[in-house]
């Protein structure tokens, strides 16, 4: 849930990108990251041991205006992809306020979507929140391979309700700000909801 700092006038938010381990929530944090003005962001730290890594930063957003006379800063976070990295999946997600599922579009990993996106609807629940009930968005990830799976297909295994939905290639930058944006928007009528 956002954290409100009363001095500074913030409200903070924080957004986890999950998904399967190597489906680019690392290269969509990078990307954000490297395209964002260094005025409005905070530095990139990377939590990693020898075999998991998270990413995390922060920034200030300038054209999304204020909510009641707060500036909203947004946290971004990735999980580390392996699943029996549960542990650390299930920290990071205490406290959010939305998800961005990462799918890897190819063909071959649909059998890993589909269990972290399982994992996912598990993890919140463990947490007390309901994947019905939190803004979360999916992004395909890696449309460019020719490999990818139709877009129905992925849509018919990881977005079944019909949840906004972004078609990307993280590694160009193609769809990774209309996905943030896309969370953003839900996080931010959420919290105008006054949750």
């Amino acid at each position: 849930m956002s954290f409100i700092n009363y001095s500074s006038k913030e409200i903070n938010c924080k957004i986890v990108y999950y998904g399967p381990g190597l489906c680019g929530k690392t290269t969509n944090l990078q990307y954000v990251y490297g395209k964002t003005n260094p005025v409005a962001k905070g530095k990139m730290i990377s939590l990693a041991t020898e075999t998991e890594r998270t990413l995390f930063f922060d920034f200030l957003p300038l054209t999304l205006g204020e909510i009641k006379g707060f500036k909203v800063r947004f946290h971004l976070y990735t999980v580390p992809g392996q699943i029996f990295y549960d542990a650390s999946r299930k920290l990071i997600l205490k406290g959010v306020d939305g998800v961005v599922f990462v799918a890897d579009s190819q063909v071959e990993r649909m059998e890993a979507n589909i269990e972290s996106f399982e994992n996912l609807a598990i993890n919140l629940k463990e947490q007390g929140y309901d994947l019905d009930k939190i803004p979360y968005v999916v992004q395909y990830n890696k449309r460019d391979l020719p490999n990818a799976a139709p877009l129905e297909e992925l849509r018919n295994l990881l977005n079944p309700k019909g949840i906004p939905e972004f078609e990307a290639c993280a590694a160009t930058g193609e769809g990774v700000f209309e996905t943030l944006k896309g969370i953003s928007k839900l996080v931010l009528t959420e919290l105008k909801k006054g949750r």
